[in-house]
């Protein structure tokens, strides 16, 4: 895998990135570093955690993704050195009470000291890529379609958010700055502001992108395309309704795959992924795959690694197994004739999981 330049950045990374949002929660820690020395052995230098980690959020997990990263880091002497790390600082508390104390905003002095935080649990003096994970004003995200104007309440403004990430890259405490699940308006605002202002530029946004959401393609694509910014493609196997564990079921609620994440966890259930149409376009997408000899996993990783909009590609896994089924689809390729009958199903079935 080449390396590829996150936005205008001096960021390298490769092309697949390993998410860690399921460690300490559905993966131990050993079971974690096993997966991240394997993930290293075989060429990936991209790590993405966040501080609400692990998933699905809860008080007694918060930060624990980080300090299994920084654990594993204080144990392999040199790794550091060899990983791009990118995290993030939660946006507003969406009724996460223990973050921020449920803050309703993410001002500056909150990115500072959530950064800081952070950089302690990684055991690191600097964070290559600090994103905010979701804007601090409404936006419709996380399953909510519609922007409402009644909703849009007053927060911190991106020009004293963009001064403290300038704070954080002065004192040599991150590199670059990231956005996730932004809006095409956000990704404008938050270049705009920074060019005008001499603020650190925004690299990368951090958005869903998979065969049964590619809302990026609704013209975020090209405004990121115009402005110069990398799209880290998360969720690339629709929370695993792609793979097609839960096609036998037909469901994603309690009678589905006992190992399967999306049946354990309701909150998940309640959000875009559970959608009975995610399941049912899934499910067209994955005989698809299987009609011209491929997993369906290798279907939806090839599409989000052979396309123009994604720089990197973040992968979410649980066993090493399942981290070198995902590495080993790298260089799969897509005939006209499976990526036109892609587009058919979308134009037919659109978006369901957005």
């Amino acid at each position: 895998m080449n390396q590829i330049q996150l936005g205008q950045s001096e960021l390298r990374v490769t092309p697949i990135c390993l998410g860690t949002m399921t460690f300490g929660e559905q993966v131990d820690e050993a079971t974690a570093h096993a997966i991240l020395d394997r993930s290293l052995e075989r060429g990936v230098n991209f790590l993405d955690t966040a501080e609400m980690y692990s998933v699905p959020a809860r008080a007694e997990t918060y930060g624990h993704t980080e300090t299994i990263l920084g654990n594993w880091f204080a144990k392999r002497p040199g790794a550091r050195e060899k990983i791009v790390l990118a995290s993030k600082v939660a946006g507003p508390a969406r009724g996460m009470n223990w973050v921020r104390n449920g803050s309703t905003d993410l001002t500056g002095a909150e990115i500072i000291g959530a950064c800081n935080d952070s950089l302690k649990r990684l055991q690191t003096d600097v964070i290559d890529l600090y994103q905010i994970h979701w804007p601090a004003r409404h936006v419709p995200a996380f399953g909510n379609v519609y922007f409402d104007p009644e909703k849009d309440l007053p927060v911190a403004p991106i020009h004293e958010q963009l001064d403290a990430m300038a704070t954080l890259v002065k004192a040599g405490k991150i590199r670059a700055i990231g956005l996730s699940n932004e809006t095409p308006y956000g990704v404008h605002e938050f270049v705009r502001l920074a060019e005008q202002h001499g603020l650190p530029r925004v690299a990368t946004v951090q958005n869903p992108y998979c065969l049964i959401n590619r809302t990026v393609e609704n013209g975020l694509d090209e405004t990121m395309y115009r402005l110069g910014v990398s799209l880290l493609a998360y969720s690339p196997l629709g929370f695993g309704l792609l793979t097609g564990k839960y096609d036998a079921s037909g469901t994603t609620g309690p009678d589905a795959p006992a190992n399967a994440r999306i049946g354990r966890y309701e909150s998940v259930r309640k959000q875009r992924w559970g959608r009975h149409e995610a399941l049912v376009a899934a499910r067209r997408y994955n005989a698809l795959a299987r009609e011209h000899g491929l997993t369906p996993t290798q279907l939806a990783l090839a599409f989000c690694y052979t396309k123009w909009q994604v720089a990197s590609t973040i992968i979410g896994v649980t066993t090493v197994a399942q981290l070198d089924e995902d590495l080993d689809a790298w260089g799969t390729t897509l005939s006209p004739e499976v990526l036109a009958a892609v587009d058919a199903i979308r134009w037919e079935i659109r978006d369901p999981a957005l």
